[in-house]
C-alpha cells in the first residue's frame, strides 16, 4: 500500500515536470519568435547571430544566451527595501502562472489534475498574479515602482471582471466548469465550435487576455516611455527573469484557454472519418500557436492605448457587452438547448 502511494506521488512529480519543462523552453523560444516575428513584420532582420559550435542557425541560440545573462547578473535589493517580500513578489507571479496549467488538457485524457471545477481553479490562480505585481512595487521602496503597480493592478482587476463574465458564457453553453466536458460539447467540426454564437465574447474574452497580461497595445503600466518599465523597475538578474517568465507563461495560457474555450480544443476544423478530421493534441499547438501569433501581431501594429482609454473599454464596453450577450445565450439555452453545445 505504502508503495502505491509513493509511486503514485512519483508519477504525479514526473507528469509536472513533462509540463514545466516544455513550457519554459516554449517561454524561451516565444521571446526568439516575438523579436523575429515583429523584425519581420517591421522590415528588420531580428536575432540572426548566436548560434551554436560556430554554427549561426538563425539565431536560434538567443533565448540561452539571454537566460545566462540573467541568470549571471547580480540582483540589487534598493535601499531599505523589504527583501523578503521584494523575493517573494517574482516567485508569486511565476506560481500562479504555473500552477493554473494543472487542470489544462492537452487532448483527451492527457491532462494532470482532471478536476470538476477547473474553470474556477483558473480564474483562481490567473486572479492571484495581481498579489505578485502589487507586492513587487510596494517592496521595492519606490514611488515609480508602486505607481506602476497600482496602475498594472487595476488593469488586471478591470479586465479579470470582463474575461470572468466571457466564461459564464461558456459555462453556461456547455453546462459544466469541466474543461474537458468544455472541449467535449464543441465536438462534430467547426460550426460546433462556441466562436461562433459566442462570438462577441470570444473577441472580449482574447482582448482581455492581451490587456491582463499587460502586453501591448495594453501595457501602460510598463511603457518605457511613460513610467520607467512600471512594478519591476527595481528587478534585475534572476529576479527579474522571473517576472518575464511569469508574462510570457500567462500569454501562453490565455491563447491555450481561448483555444480550448472557443476553439473546440484539440478537435479538428474538419468532420467526418478522414486523418484530418480526427483529434489531435496538434490541432491544440496549432491553435495555441495562432494565439500567440496575434499577441506579437498586435505588438508590432498597434500604437499603446492612454490609461483612460482603457479603462473606459473595460469597464464600459466589455462588461456591458458580456452581460448582455450572457443574457441571449442563456435565454436561447433555455428555449432552444440544440442550438449551442449539442
Amino acid at each position: 500500500m505504502i508503495w502505491d502511494q509513493i509511486w503514485m506521488v512519483i508519477w504525479t512529480l514526473l507528469k509536472i515536470v513533462a509540463i514545466v519543462l516544455p513550457l519554459i523552453i516554449v517561454v524561451a523560444y516565444l521571446t526568439y519568435a516575438e523579436r523575429r516575428v515583429i523584425g519581420f513584420m517591421q522590415g528588420r532582420m531580428g536575432p540572426n547571430r548566436v548560434g551554436l559550435f560556430g554554427f549561426k542557425l538563425w539565431g536560434l541560440a538567443q533565448p540561452f544566451a539571454d537566460t545566462v545573462k540573467l541568470l549571471l547578473k547580480e540582483i540589487i535589493f534598493p535601499a531599505n527595501a523589504n527583501k523578503f517580500l521584494f523575493l517573494m513578489a517574482p516567485v508569486i507571479t511565476l506560481a500562479t502562472a504555473f500552477a493554473a496549467w494543472a487542470v489544462v488538457p492537452f487532448a483527451d485524457g492527457l491532462v494532470l489534475a482532471d478536476i470538476n471545477a477547473g474553470l474556477v481553479y483558473i480564474l483562481a490562480m490567473t486572479s492571484l498574479g495581481v498579489y505578485g505585481v502589487i507586492i513587487a512595487g510596494w517592496a521595492s521602496n519606490s514611488k515609480y515602482a508602486l505607481l506602476g503597480a497600482l496602475r498594472s493592478a487595476a488593469q488586471i482587476v478591470s479586465y479579470e471582471i470582463a474575461m470572468g463574465f466571457a466564461l459564464v458564457g461558456v459555462l453556461i453553453a456547455a453546462g459544466s466548469l469541466n474543461l474537458t466536458t468544455i472541449v467535449h460539447a464543441q465536438s462534430g467540426g467547426i460550426f460546433s465550435w462556441f466562436f461562433i454564437p459566442l462570438l462577441p465574447l470570444f473577441v472580449i474574452y482574447f482582448i482581455s487576455g492581451v490587456a491582463e497580461t499587460n502586453r501591448a497595445p495594453f501595457d501602460v503600466a510598463e511603457g518605457e516611455s511613460e513610467i520607467v518599465a512600471g512594478f519591476h523597475v527595481e528587478y534585475s538578474g534572476a529576479a527579474f527573469a522571473l517576472f518575464f517568465l511569469g508574462e510570457y507563461a500567462n500569454m501562453i495560457m490565455i491563447s491555450s484557454l481561448t483555444a480550448i474555450m472557443f476553439m473546440g480544443g484539440w478537435y479538428s476544423p474538419f468532420s467526418g472519418d478522414s486523418w484530418i478530421a480526427q483529434p489531435s493534441i496538434l490541432w491544440f499547438f496549432m491553435k495555441t500557436g495562432f494565439f500567440l501569433l496575434l499577441y506579437l501581431w498586435f505588438r508590432a501594429t498597434f500604437p499603446r492605448y492612454r490609461y483612460d482609454q482603457i479603462m473606459r473599454l473595460g469597464w464600459k464596453i466589455f462588461i456591458p457587452i458580456c452581460i448582455a450577450w450572457i443574457m441571449v445565450v442563456a435565454t436561447v439555452k433555455v428555449y432552444r438547448p440544440d442550438w449551442i453545445g449539442g
